[in-house]
Parts: structure tokens; C-alpha cells; sequence
């Protein structure tokens, strides 16, 4: 179970998150900079993989197919939003 209010602290975006997705592994900084939060544009580097999760804000992406402790990462900026 995760946070579904991740707000990211460095680019003050909402991440969003994708059931049974995962990210192209080409996708990069600019392509999430242009085209967050645009679903339609985001479906292009969108792979479907069941049981996984793709997160993304503005600056950063995550593509998750195990339990995995975000926390972790010191390079994501990403706090729970408040419920």
C-alpha cells in the first residue's frame, strides 16, 4: 500500500502514478518536463506490465514491480501530500 498524495518537494508537482504500467527505459528528464501531467502524451513511453506501477512528477520517474521503500532513493524529493 502507498501514498496516493505524493507531492514532490523539488519541482512542487503532484506525482502520479500508473497501475500495471512501467516506464520506457528511454524516457528522461525532458520528456517528463514537457509533458506532465498530460496522460495523452505520457501514454507514449508507457509500457504495460501487470502488477507494477510507473510514478512520475515533473523531475523524476519511478517504474515499481516490487515491494520497495521510496524513502530509500536520496535523490527523490517526494512526501506524502496530507490526506
Amino acid at each position: 500500500r502507498t501514498c496516493d498524495q505524493l507531492r514532490c518537494t523539488a519541482c512542487d508537482f503532484r506525482v502520479s502514478l500508473f497501475n500495471d504500467y512501467i516506464w520506457d527505459q528511454s524516457c528522461d528528464y525532458l520528456f517528463f518536463r514537457n509533458n506532465m501531467p498530460d496522460l495523452s502524451k505520457l501514454r507514449a513511453k508507457m509500457i504495460k506490465k501487470k502488477g507494477a506501477r510507473a510514478y512520475a512528477c515533473q523531475c523524476n520517474w519511478r517504474s515499481i514491480d516490487k515491494l520497495t521503500d521510496l524513502q530509500t532513493d536520496q535523490r527523490l524529493r517526494w512526501v506524502c501530500g496530507k490526506h
